[in-house]
């Protein structure tokens, strides 16, 4: 196959920490700030306060830009979660349309099982506010496709939750990919693995959850209806009728990334995904193991995800001059000569006689060069997690405010999520997709 440019693939297109085995440069990156408010702050709602939505809750919560003034959620612990974190004066409610029907709120942060951000985003956008939609944006690529059309044309936009794009250490990557550190883009490899009850979703139940205290009929939107299920509500990304799995909740931050990095903000043009639930036999639908092969342009991506072998999670680009790689808080710059450093050994079928010429011959044009260059010094810089949710959503507000444009918009999420889709979609038909 023929190798493609970094430059020209954009163009035509759209493992190991290396730092603790070799001394090389290390270096600490800083946090970014939050930016003082210009004017008055951004009044926003919540829409959905679970796991997610209530960590969103708290971190906005510490933002100069925002304030917290009304939350959404079916259930009803969540009006008393909210209140708890962002005061007992703003208003709760279970009906979504009562937040965008207040001309006072401006944006949403919608973290809502995924069957449900399609609609929420759409009928948010329509009624004149900024959306903040947690990954994976959409629960199909169809729901991706409406969710484009309604920010195209508009005043409104959408920014997804998926904060790699304002990491400290991705930008880093970034510069040093725009930088053409690793020369030609051949090839990248994702992986993330997980070992435990909480990283496969087993999370407790909510004692109270009943009917009474659920909008169970709600909830469960326009998929096909079943009785009241807590395990369902609880658990909702171990079942493709609500969530999208691992690809969902784990790939989409490994491409999200990559996509960053590399530029490369496409639908891929092939998906083959392999693997199938070997741990967790627990009633769900979604695999537990997954492993994904993309094709975008002539650049292979490989995906290891699990939740069965605790692993760490990297993001591994390989080019023809190095190897960039970044984990939960470092980048690492690996740079590789791609020269030998020795004569090649394929003189070990000369003569002797021949052998010999050639091997002085070699050591004469070479090793003056090579002593002014002993190694392929690793250097690495460290700093706060990508994890860190205050920066993407800084980001976010600041957009509201300013209306310049936002870090993760509505196509490079589209495009994330619709891998995820077709790598779920790869593993539920058994065989090789493209994109048409």
């Amino acid at each position: 196959m023929a190798q493609v440019s970094r430059r020209s693939f954009l163009q035509v297109g759209t493992g190991t920490a290396l730092a603790s085995l070799v001394p090389g440069r290390h270096f600490v990156l800083a946090a970014q700030q939050a930016t003082a408010p210009t004017g008055e702050q951004v009044r926003f709602a919540s829409i959905g306060v679970g796991i997610q939505g209530s960590s969103l809750l708290r971190a906005a919560g510490t933002l100069p830009q925002a304030q917290c003034v009304a939350a959404c959620d079916l259930y009803d612990g969540r009006h008393t979660l909210a209140r708890e974190i962002a005061g007992q004066g703003i208003s709760t409610t279970r009906h979504y349309h009562e937040i965008l029907d207040d001309k006072n709120i401006e944006c949403v942060v919608v973290a809502v099982p995924d069957h449900w951000h399609k609609q929420i985003t759409v009928d948010a956008l329509g009624a004149g506010k900024d959306v903040y939609c947690e990954k994976p944006m959409s629960h199909s690529i169809a729901d991706g496709e409406a969710m484009v059309r309604a920010v195209t044309g508009g005043k409104n936009f959408v920014q997804v939750g998926s904060q790699r794009v304002s990491s400290p250490l991705f930008i880093k990557a970034k510069s040093l990919f725009d930088e053409g550190a690793i020369g030609d883009l051949l090839q990248v490899e994702l992986m993330l693995g997980r070992n435990s009850p909480g990283g496969a979703w087993q999370y407790p139940v909510l004692p109270d959850l009943s009917p009474a205290t659920l909008d169970w009929e709600t909830w469960q939107g326009n998929v096909p209806k079943k009785g009241f299920d807590p395990i369902a509500f609880s658990r909702w990304r171990c079942f493709h009728e609500y969530g999208t799995g691992m690809a969902g909740d784990l790939m989409v931050h490994l491409l999200s990334g990559m996509q960053y990095v590399t530029g490369i903000n496409a639908i891929p043009d092939r998906a083959y995904s392999i693997g199938g639930i070997r741990r967790w036999k627990d009633g769900r639908n979604m695999p537990d193991i997954q492993t994904t092969a993309f094709m975008y342009g002539y650049v292979p991506v490989l995906i290891r995800l699990t939740q069965g072998t605790e692993t760490p999670e990297v993001t591994r680009i390989l080019g023809s001059k190095g190897i960039l790689e970044v984990t939960n808080n470092s980048v690492i710059l690996s740079p590789q000569s791609g020269v030998d450093r020795s004569p090649d050994y394929g003189i070990n079928g000369f003569p002797e006689v021949l052998h010999a010429a050639y091997e002085k011959q070699w050591h004469r044009e070479h090793d003056p060069e090579f002593a002014k260059h002993m190694l392929d010094e690793a250097t690495a810089w460290h700093g706060p997690s990508w994890d860190d949710l205050h920066p993407h959503l800084a980001n976010f507000f600041d957009s509201v405010r300013t209306r310049k444009p936002v870090a993760e918009d509505v196509i490079f999420g589209h495009h994330a999520a619709a891998a995820c889709h077709m790598a779920n979609n790869s593993y539920f038909e058994g065989k090789e997709l493209r994109r048409t």
